[in-house]
């Protein structure tokens, strides 16, 4: 009894208070050095410039001024600052959405395509018009095309997840330009009236198309893994393994196996239609996606220590 009331009558142990920890903040302009504004005595710090003209999707937020935007996480306390922080704005220009530009830059070559294919008025000599190809690869060919640009669509609308909302509105317009003019000028040829089918016949066709199909269901499967990977509403990243589905074990040699998907089908329909804008769209298509597949697979390395060290970027082995 004695000890209870001994331990009983002992103070209980102070609480030991954490250090609140203020920050002196000053936002300077990136490019001309002019201080934006100053904040004293800060304790917590969503950045972003309060003007109309500036709504926080166009604005970059940077610790050196060329260097890296900040991400929406960061949290102040974390950051290689002292407690007078001096961070940089710059203005990223009027943006859009990803999934406007996605379906802006998709519906395009769909469209498109489809009036060369068939053949309305001002294309090809008046005769032709609204005539259709006596050769049944143009209208595969056209089936092809249309398919992947709608599945292109529904991925955007239903599959898709974005880390990042917005884009800079300027580049739509060179990624229009992109997707729109090779479109026309592949369409231009395959609905030719003069085209002529490929050289080895139907042998050559029906190899293309199963190329061209499986890899469209390779790209699909790809999409839907990553999709997974990446719960709605967050932006964790996570290392893609194989999952069941076949069409995933690429996972185990490649990083970016929806790029490789990608090179697979348009291969696959420029052996379809033996058509020289094809092969050209193909080779620029591939040097463009080797360049993200580059920066992704170096992202992976640098977040990732645990990353599986035999994949490549694009193609097993090579690239």
């Amino acid at each position: 009894d004695k000890h209870l009331r001994a331990q009983s009558k002992r103070k209980p142990a102070k609480k030991t208070k954490k250090a609140v920890v203020f920050f002196e903040v000053e936002i300077l302009d990136a490019k001309t050095k002019d201080k934006l504004c100053f904040l004293d005595k800060v304790r917590h710090l969503v950045l972003f410039v309060s003007d109309p003209q500036w709504y926080p999707a166009r604005q970059s937020i940077r610790l050196d001024p060329k260097g890296k935007s900040l991400k929406d996480e960061d949290v102040l306390q974390h950051l290689p600052v002292g407690t007078t922080a001096t961070f940089y704005f710059r203005d990223l220009g009027a943006q859009i959405s990803w999934v406007t530009v996605f379906l802006t830059e998709y519906t395009g070559p769909l469209v498109i395509y489809l009036l060369f294919y068939f053949r309305v008025p001002f294309i090809y000599p008046p005769k032709y018009d609204f005539t259709t190809s006596k050769h049944w690869v143009v209208h595969l060919a056209c089936m092809c095309h249309s398919f992947h640009y709608v599945k292109r669509l529904l991925e955007t609308l239903f599959v898709h997840r974005f880390s990042h909302g917005t884009m800079p509105l300027r580049n739509i317009f060179k990624n229009c330009t992109y997707y729109w003019g090779f479109a026309a000028w592949m369409a231009y040829y395959i609905n030719h009236p003069l085209y002529t089918p490929p050289i080895y016949g139907e042998q050559q066709i029906r190899i293309a198309l199963i190329i061209f199909l499986f890899c469209q269901i390779g790209n699909f499967s790809i999409h839907i893994a990553l999709r997974n990977l990446r719960p709605p509403g967050s932006k964790t990243r996570k290392i893609p393994y194989p999952t069941k589905n076949p069409f995933t074990w690429i996972f185990l040699l490649v990083s970016c196996p929806n790029y490789t998907y990608e090179l697979g089908s348009w291969l696959g329909f420029t052996l379809m239609t033996q058509c020289l804008p094809v092969a050209f769209f193909t080779l620029v298509g591939f040097i463009q996606m080797t360049v993200w597949a580059k920066g992704k697979h170096r992202s992976y390395l640098k977040e990732f220590r645990d990353y599986p060290p035999l994949r490549s970027p694009i193609l097993p082995f090579i690239l």
